[in-house]
Parts: structure tokens; sequence; C-alpha cells
């Protein structure tokens, strides 16, 4: 049987509370009730998403960039308010929000943004906004 696609997602962190303390304060994400103690699960659809401490064996100090090459996108319905506010806190800004026209091109918008955490895993934020196409008239 195949994969049938994402089921749970999970980030290895440094810092379990500065890291937690990051994506709730500036992406809004709320802790879950549930989950191990080594861990914290956000309450986040349709895909769980989680931090958790380094598994043993894993060396994130031999490393510059967590977690490179793999790219973790969260939905977020106000990308440039949260922009704003990782700059104002003085985050590292990989890529300001940006429109792509391949979603324009169909009637709407994607707006992106990246940004490294608190550990420096890239989180990417997306907002897409499709409109409904206006009723041609023909005379």
């Amino acid at each position: 049987m195949p994969a049938t696609g994402p089921d749970f997602i999970s980030l290895q962190v440094r810092d379990l509370d500065a890291s937690q303390a990051f994506y709730e304060q500036y992406l809004g994400l709320v802790r879950s009730q549930a989950g191990p103690p080594h861990a914290v699960v956000f309450e986040t659809t349709p895909i769980a998403f989680a931090l958790r401490d380094i598994v043993p064996g894993t060396d994130l100090a031999s490393v510059a960039q967590p977690g490179i090459g793999a790219a973790i996108w969260l939905h977020a319905t106000d990308v440039q308010a949260i922009h704003d506010a990782l700059v104002a806190g003085g985050h590292t800004i990989v890529s300001a929000p940006i429109r792509w026209m391949e979603a324009v091109k169909v009637g709407g918008r994607r707006i992106a943004d990246a940004v490294h955490d608190s550990t420096g895993n890239m989180c990417s934020l997306n907002h897409v906004v499709v409109r409904a196409r206006a009723a041609v008239r023909s005379s």
C-alpha cells in the first residue's frame, strides 16, 4: 500500500522552551494538551506539527543550519503582519513576503515569507487567496 501523504511533522530544536515561545508568540500557534514530555505538539490542521528535544545521537551543533534542504510551509492568514512582527523582534528574514505569479494567473494571490526559527530551521508562511472570477456578459 502506498503512503498517502504527511501525517505528522516535527522539528528537533536546541531549546524546546525558546522554540515553543517563538512559534506561539510570532506564528500564533497554540499548544495542544496532547504529546509526550519531550515535545510540544501544536493544534494545527490538517496535519499535526510539533517541536521536540534533540533525538539522542543527533548533534545539531555540528551543522550551521538544521534542516537544510527541508521546506516546512505553514498556512497563515496574514503573512505581512507576521513578517512585520518578526522584523520588529529582530529575527532573520530569509525571504520577504512576495506575490507568486502562478496564483495570480488563476485569479488569486499567493503570499509567502520565510524565516529562521530560534533553532535555525527555515519555516515558510503561505497564504493563498483565490478570488471568484466575475461572470462575463456577452452583448
